[in-house]
């Protein structure tokens, strides 16, 4: 019996994987990726969705439906904000946001967290959470520190305009290990919400 290279990458359990956020609910799976980026790319990461990037472009470039101007698979790992709709997170400037992170298998090396903008790919002001060195240590899970798997981020003020419609701005963790050579993205969607201006009673 012939079993497609796709359908045996389905039969891979997820755990297999190396890391992504898990709180707040990063970007999933769904249509909008595989209409965007292929059934290669979607079933790569269904096979393990908190493998490195570098896995995903020899799979796109075996299949016709990916179609680079849509999916950029160097931000959030091509994984659509169309398929994350219902994990929108609405924050306030200055808000302390917890940060969970599973990291399955540890490559040392470098990490940050940052707010990114989505049209640009670019990082926005400063990065929020900085790992210059050291980052997911060890053979195990249990060998990385607490404080790299759970952390807290404050919003940074000043993106109420920029970062006020929900897709346009994402949290993303970004983790390269520098021994393996391979990079991990993971992506929160969310919407800043600009501060209620109390009105003021004036006595005539």
């Amino acid at each position: 019996m012939h079993i497609s290279t796709s359908a045996l990458l389905c039969l891979i359990p997820a755990v297999l994987g190396h890391g992504l956020i898990q709180s707040p609910p990063s970007r999933p799976v769904g249509n909008a990726l595989v209409a965007d980026c292929g059934t290669n790319v979607a079933n790569a990461i269904k096979s393990d969705n908190t493998s490195y990037v570098e896995a995903l472009p020899p799979a796109a470039a075996r299949d016709s439906a990916y179609d680079a101007s849509k999916c950029n698979l160097w931000l959030c790992k091509g994984l659509q904000f169309a398929d994350n709709t219902a994990n929108v997170q609405t924050w306030t400037a200055g808000q302390v946001v917890p940060i969970k992170v599973w990291i399955r298998i540890p490559h040392e090396g470098i990490a940050n967290v940052s707010i990114v903008d989505t049209k640009m790919n670019t990082i926005v002001g400063e990065p929020l959470k900085v790992w210059s060195k050291g980052y997911a240590p060890g053979r195990s899970e249990k060998d990385v520190p607490a404080d790299q798997k759970e952390f807290s981020i404050t919003v940074p003020s000043g993106l109420e305009e920029k970062c006020a419609v929900a897709g346009d701005c994402v949290l993303q963790w970004w983790w390269f290990g520098t021994g393996a050579r391979q990079t991990y993205e993971s992506c929160v969607d969310f919407a800043i919400k600009a501060p209620e201006v109390k009105e003021r009673a004036f006595r005539a």
